[in-house]
């Protein structure tokens, strides 16, 4: 993998049920993701589903620097059962140079000791999806909810094109098929949107729409 790519794409470490759903959410998002797990069968099962997925110890700083992990700009921790290589994994990708950790907690005291070795997001899989969480990751939504029926609801960026136009003008919702809920400015309020509302620069969107579509405009929104 290229540098530049590594740049762009997600390390995920440990392919159980929320780091899998995660890496698999990536993928489907169009990013490259390199999956980390000790174990040989989970490696092979996951072996023909994600770009790139090796057997390793991911709290071996050795073998993740051979990897090339230093240079991927955000990584994944889904290990949960066992809290000590959870954390040591959590130290060992920040100790490389990993900017961005994000790390599966199964207690609040857990999640404290994550976040003092150097995990920048602590996720709860009990309260947080992995689909949403790829999401986030990515930096294409700042916060994002799917429903059961193929509906979602996002916040995201302002696109620099519709800075100044009014919601009416833009055509967001022929466009691109989103209803812009509400716009948030720094330091303000949140207010409804009407279509006379000019989009300021700087602001935030809430948008809602077909989760796809939702989708399809956050990716020119990051």
């Amino acid at each position: 993998m290229a540098e530049d790519q590594k740049a762009d794409s997600v390390v995920v470490v440990g392919l159980g049920r929320f780091g899998g759903s995660v890496a698999e959410s990536l993928v489907n998002l169009g990013h490259e993701v390199l999956g980390i797990d000790s174990d040989p069968r989970i490696v092979q099962d996951w072996s023909d589903r994600l770009t790139h997925v090796v057997e390793a110890d991911a709290t071996d700083t050795d073998a993740v620097r051979q990897l090339g992990v230093q240079d991927f700009s955000r990584a994944v921790v889904g290990i949960g059962t066992n809290l000590e290589t959870s954390v040591l994994t959590v130290l060992t990708l920040a100790e490389i140079g990993v900017e961005e950790i994000w790390a599966k907690a199964t207690s609040v005291k857990h999640g404290q000791i994550l976040s003092r070795v150097g995990a920048r997001h602590v996720v709860f899989p009990e309260s947080e999806m992995g689909e949403r969480v790829a999401h986030l990751i990515t930096g294409r939504m700042l916060d994002y909810i799917e429903f059961d029926d193929g509906f979602a609801i996002a916040k995201v960026r302002a696109p620099q094109e519709a800075v100044g136009q009014s919601l009416a003008e833009i055509g967001l919702r022929s466009r691109w098929g989103v209803t812009v809920v509400g716009i948030k400015q720094p330091g303000e309020d949140f207010t409804y949107a009407r279509p006379e509302t000019v989009i300021p620069d700087g602001c935030l969107l809430i948008v809602a729409g077909d989760t796809a579509k939702v989708e399809r405009f956050a990716g020119v929104t990051a």
